[in-house]
């Protein structure tokens, strides 16, 4: 178990926690969430001993050992691979090192001889003599190919030493799991490798992640950063979620008597526990979800953005044709031949093994970059485009002494002309800039306020077909929930590509792969796609 006491912790007048009181216990996976700032790496950070708080402490049940997912990748780069891993389990390194150290000596002593079997009894207990083969076996289950084992961690991709890092985090079956963004540059198959161990994982999880399909499927309790304070909810991200948000209805309606209330969060209560998915962590998270009290319900105090498309007209039967469209980089084909039609009702997902693919693809659309030669883009007439690119970098670059309500001026349609500053502060508002904040100056938002920025300037368009390159980078948790239920809601054409899969699970009904041999082009959910796709793998291996 893991306490937390009166935790108390300030940045000069900034208080970021005021007496914290918190306990995590075993068999339990804690999702930490919170706005972006709220602080929730710090709160990791204090409880591995890495910050230390103004006052209060952090207990730790003795014997218990902490493992903590490296954020710096060039830490180890002198080591091999495989002693990086094994590096995760510093008592076992230790012994093994001190053990070895003894063996060495010239003139090995009676002293030595009992301090060498002290230490054999010692490695054994805690699985020493498996520990290379347990590793190795864990790194290659995550994609660490065997020859890489032996290099040095400097000598092996980014992408590898995540997943090394990773591993070593989780090897030697640490009492309490401390992970900061785990599914960070991770696949989908290496992120649900992941999920489904986590999911078996019997000790204590504490876990910080901006993908909800993940927290969804790991965690069985929701740690809430929020004004100073963090307060554990039972559930997983969605039923913390869908819970605040029927509690916070149920506040506003006077008029439903409380038994009424209280039946409707236990019905709500018993169809969530009926569709939990993994069987381990289902199992974890009814038990939960049977002590939970009704009233620990409570509404969220979190602000959530307002994002609202409104079509100025329906999107006519011409919409989109590609006709044979290719793009290749310095000799590297990203795509070939890629032909498709886009039809009402559609809401695509555009996936790609590698999204310099998808990137380009989505510039070329919107005229921003050229194909290779032939190739042929026709957009209809009635076709009003809102486009979200994945690098918004131009659109602030020689703009960094603009207010963001003259940022957001220049950006407004020819057809509106009532253009004062209720209209602007309305849609900047709506993407929480309140008050002042809409004089800050464009060349010192951070990356979440400039892909705000550009959300409330693509509403001012509105556009009948949305575009979205990664429309969740940067954004926290709020942000991320309003958009993917806005465009879920959108009753015009949506085309986009992100690394959420709760995105694109729920927003999309059909899915073109771009590929260098054309697109492969399948009217079905995200989630099918990649259950056939998996299934295509299999019957070739």
């Amino acid at each position: 178990m893991i306490t937390v006491n009166n935790v108390t912790l300030s940045f000069g007048k900034r208080v970021l926690f005021d007496e914290v009181n918190l306990s995590f216990s075993k068999g339990n996976c804690y999702g930490v969430i919170g706005a972006n700032g709220a602080g929730k790496s710090t709160f990791l950070k204090i409880l591995s001993g890495e910050i230390e708080p103004n006052k209060g402490t952090v207990d730790i049940t003795p014997g218990e050992r902490m493992a903590v997912l490296k954020q710096n990748h060039f830490e180890f780069d002198e080591i091999t691979v495989l002693n990086t891993v094994m590096m995760g389990h510093k008592k076992l390194w230790d012994v093994m090192h001190e053990r070895d150290a003894i063996y060495a000596k010239a003139d090995f002593s009676e002293e030595d001889g009992m301090r060498a079997a002290d230490l054999e009894s010692e490695f054994g207990e805690m699985g020493g003599y498996t520990a290379e083969s347990d590793a190795a076996s864990m790194l290659s289950e995550l994609g660490v190919k065997d020859e890489m084992h032996q290099l040095l961690m400097k000598d092996i991709s980014g992408a590898m030493k995540v997943r090394v890092l990773l591993v070593q985090a989780l090897f030697g079956n640490p009492d309490i799991l401390i992970l900061d963004e785990p599914t960070n540059n991770l696949d989908l198959v290496t992120i649900s490798w992941l999920e489904n161990f986590l999911a078996e994982y019997e000790n204590i999880v504490i876990v910080v992640s901006h993908d909800r399909h993940f927290l969804d499927a790991v965690c069985t309790h929701v740690a809430d950063v929020d004004r100073q304070k963090i307060k554990i909810y039972t559930g997983n991200y969605t039923f913390w979620y869908e819970s605040s948000q029927l509690a916070a209805r149920q506040l506003g309606d006077k008029n439903k008597k409380m038994e009424e209330k209280r039946k409707d969060l236990m019905e709500f209560i018993a169809r969530f526990s009926a569709n939990a998915s993994k069987s381990k962590q289902a199992t974890s998270r009814k038990k939960a979800l049977e002590k939970l009290v009704i009233e620990d319900i409570t509404p969220s105090n979190r602000k959530y953005p307002g994002i609202i498309f409104k079509q100025q007209r329906e999107v006519g039967n011409q919409i989109l044709n590609v006709e044979k469209l290719s793009k290749s980089v310095e000799g590297k084909v990203l795509f070939k031949d890629i032909s498709f039609t886009v039809n009402k009702n559609d809401k695509i997902a555009i996936v790609a093994d590698d999204h310099m693919a998808i990137t380009a693809f989505f510039e070329i659309i919107n005229g921003e970059v050229a194909a290779d030669g032939g190739g042929k883009i026709e957009w209809g007439g009635t076709v009003t485009k809102a486009y979200l690119p994945n690098d918004n970098s131009k659109y602030f670059a020689e703009q960094g002494s603009l207010n963001l309500m003259d940022w957001l001026r220049q950006y407004v349609p020819s057809h509106v002309t009532d253009v004062d500053e209720p209209f602007l502060r309305g849609f900047l508002g709506k993407m929480l800039f309140t008050g002042d904040e809409i004089l800050k100056k464009t060349g010192v938002l951070s990356g979440g306020e400039k892909v705000r920025c550009m959300v409330s300037r693509m509403m001012l368009q509105d556009p009948n077909v949305v575009i979205l390159d990664e429309p969740t980078n940067h954004l926290d948790l709020e942000s991320i929930q309003s958009f993917n239920e806005s465009m879920t809601n959108f009753t015009g054409i949506v085309m986009l590509s992100s690394h959420d899969h709760t995105f694109m699970q729920t927003v999309a009904n059909r899915v073109i792969e771009l590929t260098p041999n054309g697109a492969i082009d399948k009217l079905m959910s995200f989630d099918e796609y990649l259950e056939r796709k998996q299934a295509n793998k299999l019957q070739l291996a």
